[in-house]
């Protein structure tokens, strides 16, 4: 596979890029799904990732990946440049038309995606060149046609080569609704109007599944937008650790991993230690922006509910029972009783109201939480100053309640990735600037380990929390975490020190070497991020 993407490099070195387009009337032949499907076909996504990707990424069929709010049975558009080259034919494909390919990744890897991109589309009679965007992205990229059914288009390109990495399965689908902010590229297409507004029309798991299968089916057929590959997230871990046969997940979010459920075996001084990263550099990162990203996040803090592997929520953590109105518009959680924050005081409803209310502030808020927040009942009146809470949020004794104005369907997958914070600590700070409260040096959480030592920037303990309210059934003792930011340069000298017992990270050449160490196994994940070309189909003034 590897000498067969080889020559398909040789090849592609022989083609010149060109930057100029042929002319073209105002029509954009791109409109035509058929050219669209020609295009699919024409890329061996297969030996790309075989070849480029070195077998660490997933071909995709599907804006969704692989699991199960994905459909069966869906067109894989295989490899197949006789079929690409049928249905040019039947859409009277000009063959002087050159497509212009924009991308904004700096990487060479995306270069060399582009030129074998460039070559095979050559193959089936497509001209094409392609350039990296410069200075103000989302102005060369995002702007949306003041016509959403006609256009003309108000960006320069013809396909975009992008990323979406989602934590909802309607932040991939949402963007291409008719007049949605950022749709620059899909005209008005009234079904597919309809089946999106069904994915946003009910907050129950279920239906929402189901919406979302009838959605891809028609999504697949029409390809508004070519999918290409999934990327995957790499779990390291070392021969030390026992999971005890628990799931992985997207290691980006929370989900029900249950730590406290792993052995470790004991190192040369007896102690039961796990060794990771993303350890505090300057201070804990909060959780308002990315709230399962970094190993702290994890294990300080529990969330109202917990998500599955498949970031499906459902009970478990905080709150002991939960229940959502067949509207979807009110959601009642009963917190359990006696859980307590690490310093010993008693975790309340207030916490959670104080939480949302505080959060609603946080400039930086993730757009998931915030879509859930400002849904409820009174958060304009709360955000204008004219009320001094979320008229919404109401507690009664250990319960607390969420009334909607608006349906969010992603309520409860909010609920469980931001978690609840303690108002004792975190009352007096400006959530404005957040990061900045004296709290995040040494964050006080609710979650099965607590804070032991921390030495920022070079290394941060942490142990049981004694009145944690599960008691789980591994042997862990101590975590000890290693400084990084979300990527970290470090994972491969660290997991050869045997300074990793578990760890992630995105990044091929990591996950490459690190599996070729003894001792050292990586676990390729599908999580939530495809790559794809975005096609704009809005006809252009000049071509």
């Amino acid at each position: 596979m590897k000498k067969l993407f080889v020559l398909l490099l040789l090849t592609v070195l022989m083609f010149t890029i060109v930057g100029s387009t042929a002319a073209a009337d105002h029509e954009n032949p791109l409109q035509d799904k058929r050219v669209r499907q020609a295009i699919a076909y024409a890329i061996d996504m297969e030996t790309l990732v075989e070849g480029l990707l070195e077998g660490k990424a997933v071909t995709a069929n599907s804006m969704t990946p692989n699991g199960d709010w994905k459909v069966d049975g869906l067109e894989d558009y295989d490899y197949n440049p006789e079929k690409a080259k049928e249905l040019l034919e039947a859409a009277n494909w000009d063959s002087d038309y050159e497509l212009d390919v924009v991308y904004y990744y700096g990487d060479q890897l995306t270069v060399d995606l582009m030129t074998a991109v460039q070559a095979y589309l050559d193959q089936v009679g497509i001209k094409m060149s392609f350039r990296k965007l410069e200075g103000d992205l989302s102005a060369q990229l995002w702007v949306t046609p003041e016509d959403p059914a006609m256009g003309p288009s108000e960006v320069e390109w013809d396909m975009a080569y992008a990323g979406i990495a989602a934590l909802t399965m309607h932040e991939y689908y949402n963007r291409f609704a008719p007049g949605a902010a950022s749709n620059s590229h899909t005209p008005t297409d009234e079904k597919l109007g309809e089946l999106i507004e069904a994915t946003n029309a009910t907050a129950d798991v279920d239906k929402q599944k189901d919406a979302f299968y009838e959605l891809q089916e028609y999504f697949n057929e029409n390809l508004f937008a070519i999918p290409l590959y999934y990327q995957q997230v790499f779990i390291y871990e070392s021969d030390r650790v026992d999971r005890k046969g628990i799931p992985y997940g997207n290691e980006q979010f929370a989900y029900d991993w249950r730590i406290i459920d792993w052995d470790i075996e004991a190192n040369d001084e007896g102690e039961r230690v796990l060794y990771s990263n993303s350890g505090p550099v300057e201070f804990f990162e909060t959780t308002f922006v990315n709230p399962g990203s970094y190993m702290p996040q994890k294990f300080l803090f529990d969330r109202l509910i917990v998500a599955d592997e498949n970031l499906t929520p459902k009970e478990g953590q905080l709150a002991e029972d939960y229940s959502v109105s067949e509207d979807g518009m009110t959601i009642e959680f009963t917190l359990r009783d006696g859980i307590k924050w690490h310093d010993g005081e008693p975790i309340t409803p207030e916490d959670v109201k104080f939480t949302v209310e505080y959060s609603a502030r946080v400039p930086q808020l993730n757009a998931v939480a915030s879509n859930t927040y400002s849904a409820l009942e009174g958060y304009q009146e709360y955000m204008d100053g004219e009320a001094d809470h979320i008229s919404g949020i109401t507690t009664d004794g250990n319960k607390i309640t969420f009334e909607f104005a608006e349906l969010d369907p992603n309520a409860l997958l909010t609920f469980s990735q931001w978690p609840p914070l303690p108002k004792h600590l975190l009352e007096d700070s400006d959530p404005v600037q957040a990061q900045r409260a004296e709290y995040w040096q040494a964050p006080v959480g609710s979650g099965p380990f607590v804070i032991d030592e921390v030495s920022m920037n070079d290394y941060a303990t942490f142990v049981p929390f004694a009145d944690y309210w599960d008691e789980g059934t591994g042997n862990i003792e101590k975590i000890q975490l290693y400084p990084s930011g979300e990527s970290d340069p470090n994972i491969v000298v660290n997991a050869e020190d045997g300074r990793v017992d578990y760890a992630y990270s995105k990044a091929v050449n990591d996950a490459k070497a690190v599996e070729q160490m003894e001792g050292m196994k990586v676990e390729p994940v599908d999580i939530r991020y495809t790559r794809l070309f975005y096609v704009n189909k809005f006809p252009h003034e000049e071509k």
